[in-house]
């Protein structure tokens, strides 16, 4: 962290880069056109003040269309905002009253189908109402340690737009032992997915590996050199007209793998700002249409392979709907 001449904090790319955080994406309307940057980003975040959405623009934290903007840039009809929020310090998260939706529960492990929109754990632009809130208050106070205050029995995450399954570790003996599974990739990660385009195979394996994208930091990429493994194997469920419904296995659990791999086979998920664009047959849509079906792992306490899988949303099944109808 260094100072600059208006004493301001502002961050060096490494401290960016480390912090490696979930990146929101927006695509202006026309409702929206002519608004100033600061302005239409706390729109979004009626949470967080104006003062730190400009802190956000100045440290390069929100970006429009890839590129660094004035807090006082008017937005313009399809600009595309990326915002990351900074990392919290020293924050503690607190149980609140938040109904999920559990799909198995025992003394070691809470499996839960995460809705669209919720954020895992708690940060700067979402400081409250996640699930490790929502978890802490149904297990009253009882999850793992391992992961500090901030992410208490959180042992993976999924994207805030992307649905479905996690498993929480309620003590850090099933916080370890689940860790080292995922360490080895020898966890079950089954996604569903609606991507654009008709991909032409029936099945296909990505083994690219991914690091930060070069040109846009908030962004991670396919990358020659300095990325990590990520193997991705793809199945075709269905093809429609212009769309492809289709399966995803991780092999590895990169960040925004799944996203990144489809993109790079020029298929990026529906809904996916980040990664692809705006469709004008779902225009409504708030996320990318990701689900995490279903998880596999060996019990921590049994030694026991177990497995879960949790429903699509109904949006996602109104949209498949809609594609087979046509």
């Amino acid at each position: 962290m260094k100072k600059n001449d208006d004493n301001k904090e502002t961050l060096k790319i490494e401290e960016i880069d480390s912090l490696n955080q979930e990146v929101d994406a927006f695509s202006v309307q026309e409702n929206d056109e002519n608004k100033r940057l600061d302005l239409y980003v706390s729109e979004m975040y009626k949470d967080i003040s104006r003062s730190y959405i400009q802190k956000l623009i100045k440290n390069s934290r929100i970006l429009v269309n890839s590129k660094i903007e004035k807090p006082s840039y008017k937005v313009e009809m399809d600009d595309l905002i990326y915002v990351s929020m900074l990392e919290p310090k020293d924050t503690v998260a607190i149980p609140q009253d938040i109904k999920i939706d559990i799909i198995y529960e025992d003394e070691d492990v809470l499996i839960v189908n995460k809705p669209q929109g919720m954020v895992v754990h708690p940060a700067p632009g979402n400081p409250d109402n996640t699930l490790v809130n929502a978890a802490l208050y149904h297990c009253n106070g009882n999850l793992s340690s391992v992961n500090g205050l901030i992410r208490p029995g959180i042992v993976h995450r999924i994207d805030k737009d992307t649905s479905g399954i996690l498993v929480i570790a309620k003590n850090n003996m099933a916080h370890e032992h689940l860790a080292e599974q995922f360490k080895v990739h020898s966890i079950t990660r089954e996604y569903e997915m609606i991507s654009l385009g008709n991909v032409k195979w029936d099945e296909m394996t990505v083994d690219k590996p991914i690091g930060r994208n070069s040109k846009n930091r908030l962004k991670m990429a396919v990358v020659n050199s300095g990325g990590k493994n990520a193997v991705t194997h793809f199945h075709l469920i269905e093809r429609y007209s212009g769309y492809s419904y289709l399966r995803a296995n991780l092999e590895t659990g990169r960040t925004h793998q799944i996203r990144v791999h489809s993109s790079f086979l020029n298929h990026p998920i529906l809904g996916d700002y980040l990664y692809g664009y705006k469709e004008k047959k779902f225009p409504k849509l708030k996320g990318q249409m990701l689900h995490a079906r279903k998880l596999g792992f060996i019990h921590p306490r049994t030694g026991e392979y177990v497995e879960f899988s949790s429903e699509l949303p109904e949006y996602f099944k109104r949209a498949l709907e809609i594609l087979r109808e046509q």
